[in-house]
């Protein structure tokens, strides 16, 4: 006889995977409840574990030659099937020295006192040691930490009558409460978990609120990743695509990159556009190249883009901008792919794939499975200025792995864009202003 123990997240799922591997002759020996362990296992749903068994083929096929067709897999139950839920032990597995904890009331003390002049102190040692943006850094951790204290503070402010809870209690309670944030910012469940397990992995007995913080804010920039905008080369032109779904501001993202370009850097821009769909899309993009004083193409094929390209060596930078439709409909995809697979080699290409940070993100996923399929391309995020969540703008880095380049937050060109802020991005996420 062989015995086996499988886990899914339902007992059916679990006894299916019995099935799957063991057959008709399946025995359910034991079903329990496997709670997750580690720090963070608060969080995490718990597992249910099947022990199945299956006797040998050549026993099962003379115990019953007649078969046709499977029989219910018989399940035996014992009592400790499903173990009844306890409080949980935040012990550590293995006997560890933990230092003597500080009382509560100076971990958790307002700005105005002990932690405000300690943190000052800190401030101005490392300001002879670190350069200006580990400073900056420095700074919006202690504003994030503040917040966070403030909101982790019980509504009655006379902390001295209150009972001390552990250091381990009051940690717990800590992660809880920037978890519910994250999840409250839209951060899919499964990356919150990602972000939680790989700071429980360097996670030490004792260890303060702020470092846990820190380590969290840490993992969360390195997850982003360094943002990469337009650069240029000495190849001339540089020929960028914009795509995206209708709506979600490509052509004044096209006319704010321009102006930064054009004006900021001194650069010489060229814009075409291949969106013949919407005559509305080429008078916007006409009134942009006007004001900027750049030329303004219009294009209907690879052939037609490719010529006019060849006679655009004098431009620094072409911006194209193509049609926006439903990441439902294949054909105006085939065409928009017909013309990037279309330019010719000699020519220094990259797409970037608009996205609108209000759109749902359900939406944002389907979006990002048909675009990925056909394109390589870095992410721009628009309408920052339109919602306070933020989490889909991590989901999407995540799920696609494309590189995050710019943001938008309104509709003055070319004031309202910026390269990917990622200290400011995650200080949001993490519930900070």
């Amino acid at each position: 006889m062989t015995i086996k123990k499988f886990q899914g997240r339902t007992e059916e799922e679990a006894i299916a995977k019995a099935r799957e591997e063991f057959g008709t002759g399946t025995v359910i020996m034991n079903i329990k409840e496997v709670r997750p362990k580690g720090f963070f296992r608060s969080f995490k749903a718990p597992l249910i574990e099947v022990t199945a068994a299956i006797e040998e083929v050549d026993t099962v096929r003379r115990a019953k030659p007649q078969e046709s067709s499977p029989d219910p897999i018989p399940v035996i139950r014992t009592s400790a099937s499903m173990p009844a839920p306890g409080n949980i032990n935040v012990a550590a597995d293995e006997p560890i020295s933990i230092p003597k904890p500080e009382p509560m009331k100076e971990v958790f003390a307002s700005v105005e006192n002990t932690w405000s002049s300690s943190m000052e102190q800190e401030r101005k040692e490392d300001s002879r040691k670190e350069n200006l943006v580990e400073n900056n850094l420095e700074e919006k951790l202690e504003s994030l930490q503040s917040l966070l204290e403030e909101k982790l503070a019980p509504a009655d402010h006379n902390r001295e009558e209150l009972p001390k809870e552990s250091p381990v209690d009051e940690n717990l309670k800590f992660i809880k409460m920037i978890y519910s944030i994250l999840l409250d910012n839209e951060v899919d469940e499964k990356y919150v978990n990602q972000i939680m397990d790989e700071v429980e992995k360097v996670m030490k007995s004792g260890i303060s609120v702020d470092h846990i913080l820190s380590s969290i804010y840490q993992k969360m920039i390195l997850k982003f990743g360094q943002p990469q905008p337009i650069l240029l080369t000495e190849r001339k032109p540089k020929v960028v695509f914009f795509i995206g779904p209708t709506g979600v501001g490509k052509t004044t993202t096209i006319a704010k990159i321009a102006s930064r370009f054009k004006v900021e850097k001194g650069k010489k821009v060229a814009l075409y556009t291949a969106d013949t769909y919407r005559i509305a899309a080429a008078d916007q993009l006409r009134t942009y190249a006007n004001i900027l004083d750049t030329p303004l193409n219009i294009v209907y094929s690879a052939e037609e883009l490719n010529e006019e390209l060849a006679n655009a060596g004098e431009y620094d930078l072409v911006l194209i901008d193509t049609a926006g439709f439903s990441h439902k409909n294949l054909g105006q995809l085939k065409e928009t792919k017909e013309l990037i697979d279309g330019l010719e080699q000699e020519f220094e290409r990259e797409v970037y794939l608009v996205l609108s940070a209000t759109t749902k993100y359900r939406d944002l996923l389907d979006i990002a499975d048909i675009y990925k399929k056909n394109f390589q391309f870095k992410i721009i995020f628009t309408k920052l200025d339109e919602t306070s969540c933020f989490g889909n703008i991590l989901n999407m880095k995540l799920y696609t792995g494309a590189d995050l380049s710019y943001t938008t937050y309104g509709q003055n060109v070319p004031e309202d864009i910026e390269i990917f802020n990622t200290q400011n991005i995650v200080k949001l996420l993490l519930g900070g202003k």
